[in-house]
């Protein structure tokens, strides 16, 4: 691993790693960083431990506390952005043209505006993803990959994987750098969130969680002449959205079911605001000289705050501009990323694939359903990637800090603002996108260098 990490006559040390992958694998089945099978999915008589890396993966100190500073601000960002109407109607106006998944949700969004929104409280959480562009003099620069503000996954498992890795260097013989590792609880953080807003709603007792599908919401659920939600007979107060982030997501039934839980006085995590807001063609009209600005008169240190985590992103609409950022991705593909208005992993196109894309797309206005991205360079580490059926190997690998957060307002009082812990995957450079849901990343802990 090296750059300050695990040294690299640890990591081949065959006979050590041989032991310790053991010693790994039974570790996370102890501390729960458990998932079900491929196989049986839906059983909870057969689970495995989730994919995991073998050692913890080194993150430079400072930016690592930047990406945590800064998360608060981005907590108000989405906020304010979710209830600037005017501003995703600008944003998204050419967007929902072209992409019917962003379009359909956009017109719930409206319908909910022209209705008039019945719930004041408003709960969000979300996670901000991070690599680390190396820079020419060897430092380091976090630079935004996305903001996940639907389903923002892992926390759970997340909190349990410190334990796996201080273990794990123990019995390698480095007690020293298992004190490192640093404690880690999202799911604490994000509960916190859960139970702020039902507490508002005037809930009183212990929450009561169901699961259901869009299926089931459509079959069972109404509301009442006060708006208020109920599925299965049982007043709903708060609905977590675990999918709906793509299209694949929805039959007709399921859009009308969105649209009334939507329309409902329970809280919705998220509403369909700040579901938009988070969308990649937010992300980058964000990136406009002057833009932050408009979120957030008077304070320029926070502008300067997020502004300094941005990578490089450009229109595709129909124009000069958007024919400029064509031009300039086609000549140097390796350079940048092609990004569609999807989320969950795998939907990004590199090299060769932006070229095919764009050469099929530029003069038309099916461009304006993408994004282009700076290509954040990170600097590659030596790790072990554990995963059930894959052979161990000593990989090359590239890491993703995800940082979660957590806020809660009550009309115009932001009544909770928190950052809620973090998040590291980590990925084969092999492999250009992908996730852990997605059988391309692992989870990680950082290692501060």
């Amino acid at each position: 691993m090296a750059a300050n990490g695990i040294p690299e006559d640890v990591l081949m040390d065959n006979d050590l790693i041989k032991d310790l992958v053991d010693v790994a694998k039974d570790s996370a089945l102890l501390n729960g960083v458990l998932m079900r099978t491929k196989e049986t999915p839906n059983s909870s008589e057969v689970v495995t431990y989730a994919p995991f890396t073998l050692f913890p993966s080194p993150v430079p100190k400072d930016t690592f506390h930047q990406a945590l500073a800064v998360q608060t601000h981005y907590n108000r960002l989405v906020d304010r952005i979710s209830q600037d109407s005017s501003f995703l109607e600008e944003a998204l106006a050419t967007t929902i043209k072209v992409d019917d998944f962003t379009g359909r949700l956009f017109n719930i969004y409206r319908h909910v505006l022209q209705e008039g929104k019945t719930q004041s409280i408003v709960l969000g959480l979300n996670r901000s993803d991070y690599m680390l562009d190396q820079n020419g003099d060897g430092s380091a620069s976090l630079k935004q990959i996305e903001i996940n503000t639907i389903a923002a996954s892992f926390g759970g498992l997340a909190s349990h994987t410190p334990n796996v890795h201080r273990h794990i260097l123990k019995v390698a013989g480095r007690l020293e750098d298992s004190k490192r590792i640093l404690d880690n609880n999202p799911s604490a953080g994000l509960a916190k969130g859960l139970a702020k807003a039902w507490e508002l709603y005037g809930s009183e007792r212990n929450i009561p969680v169901i699961r259901r599908q869009f299926e089931d919401v459509a079959k069972t659920g109404f509301l009442d002449q006060d708006k208020r939600l109920f599925v299965d007979g049982r007043e709903v107060a708060i609905v977590y959205f675990r999918n709906g982030y793509m299209p694949q997501n929805y039959t007709e039934q399921n859009w009308e079911a969105r649209l009334m839980m939507e329309r409902s006085l329970a809280v919705k995590c998220p509403d369909i605001s700040t579901h938009l807001a988070g969308t990649k063609k937010v992300q980058q009209e964000l990136a406009r000289p002057g833009v932050l600005e408009r979120f957030f008169p008077g304070e320029p240190d926070v502008v300067d705050q997020i502004r300094a985590t941005f990578a490089g992103l450009y229109t595709l609409d129909m124009g000069p501009e958007g024919d400029k950022t064509v031009a300039m991705a086609l000549a140097k593909p390796d350079q940048f990323v092609l990004k569609p208005q999807r989320e969950g992993g795998g939907n990004n196109l590199y090299g060769a694939e932006i070229c095919q894309v764009l050469e099929g797309v530029k003069q038309s206005t099916e461009r304006m359903a993408y994004i282009l991205m700076d290509k954040v360079q990170p600097r590659p580490v030596h790790n072990y990637l554990l995963r059930l059926g894959t052979p161990l190997k000593l990989s090359t690998c590239l890491s993703e800090l995800g940082v979660f957060g957590a806020y809660v307002r009550h009309g115009q009082d932001m009544v909770l603002n928190e950052c809620a812990g973090h998040l590291l995957r980590t990925k084969s450079d092999e492999h250009s996108d992908g996730g852990v849901a997605a059988g391309v990343a692992v989870l990680d802990n950082p290692f501060l260098v």
